[in-house]
């Protein structure tokens, strides 16, 4: 079965946006270097509700886990829905070497029936070890693509971000505007193009300098990108509402929805970590870590497909069972409908 598309003029504008990004993202990475990115398709409901794809690529000597998703998901024959579509691009990068940068770019538009429709556009740098001087080029050109909103969306971005059980945020640069609309749609597409297209352009320029200024790297910066990739697994798992939702509204797409994940963590700095959180969180911190293989010795436990499922089971479990704990997880200034709608 083919998927099929929103009949929104306003989502068909929105999927040929997101679809543009993912092609410039995938083309920019690939420019890097490393095994060619593959497509995987998926379809929501057979393609009835639409559905979507993921260019992605790992295990390399340049990208550890790289997926630049792009979806729609729709419900013209579902009139009762407040949802009408949301249409996205959820792009996440994790180079192989500890002084690269990862990142995670998200831009959609989603459409209600009964509310205003608006866009989700996020952009934050994650590195393992920061590049001052990098952090400060990210940060000037998102505030060049969108100077009326940035101090806002920066604003919004070092809250959703923030672990409180570590003291720490997952990034060093946020950029998070959350029920983003207008007046203007003409103008609201072309400031999501905007901060999209920048921080696509300037990831990739650091990456490039990251590569070409370091050599081989050390057993130390290799240590620190595993506690940091422990640490970005902790926080989607347990504090990101986006994946949450993702989850608890469909099971058809669980690796998809995982794409942001590593492919190694440390299973005993994550097993510590259950005593930082406030119950009953710190049974799924538990949960999680009994769904991720032990490996031998000392070695990183993999996160691969097998794993991701788990872990989806894991989280959507527990969330079923513990619907009063997506209040404990992060936010902006407002908490999407769409979340909301699924507790």
């Amino acid at each position: 079965m083919t998927m099929t598309l929103a009949a929104s003029p306003h989502a068909a504008e929105a999927l040929a946006l997101v679809r543009a990004l993912q092609r410039r993202m995938v083309d920019a990475m690939q420019a890097i270097g490393g095994p060619t990115f593959e497509d995987t398709a998926w379809l929501r409901d057979g393609g009835r509700h639409g559905g979507g794809d993921r260019w992605s690529t790992g295990g390399s000597a340049v990208f550890d886990r790289a997926s630049v998703n792009v979806s729609q998901v729709h419900y013209d024959d579902d009139p009762d829905k407040q949802l009408s579509s949301a249409t996205a691009l959820s792009t996440i990068i994790h180079p192989a070497h500890p002084r690269a940068p990862s990142v995670h770019i998200h831009v959609s538009w989603t459409e209600l029936r009964h509310a205003a429709s608006y866009w989700r556009v996020m952009a934050d740098l994650n590195p393992s070890i920061e590049d001052p001087a990098a952090t400060r080029t990210f940060v000037a050109r998102l505030q060049a693509a969108a100077p009326g909103v940035f101090a806002e969306a920066a604003a919004q971005g070092d809250r959703y971000f923030w672990i409180p059980a570590l003291g720490r945020h997952r990034g060093v640069a946020h950029f998070y505007l959350e029920d983003y609309h207008t007046d203007r749609l003409a103008d609201d597409a072309a400031l999501a193009r905007a901060v999209g297209g920048a921080a696509i352009d300037t990831y990739a320029e650091l990456v490039r300098g990251a590569l070409a200024a370091h050599g081989a790297p050390t057993a130390d910066e290799r240590a620190r990108q595993l506690a940091y990739h422990t640490a970005y697994l902790f926080q989607v798992l347990t504090l990101d509402r986006g994946t949450t939702s993702g989850l608890l509204v469909h099971d058809q797409n669980d690796v998809g929805i995982l794409g942001s994940l590593p492919s190694h963590i440390d299973r005993g700095l994550l097993a510590s970590w259950a005593a930082k959180v406030t119950p009953p969180v710190d049974g799924l911190v538990r949960a999680l870590v009994d769904a991720i293989p032990a490996a031998a010795g000392d070695a990183p436990s993999p996160v691969d497909a097998a794993t991701k499922q788990a872990l989806a089971g894991v989280v959507r479990g527990f969330y079923r069972a513990h619907p009063e704990a997506i209040a404990m997880q992060a936010q902006g200034n407002v908490i999407p409908p769409t979340v909301k709608n699924h507790r």
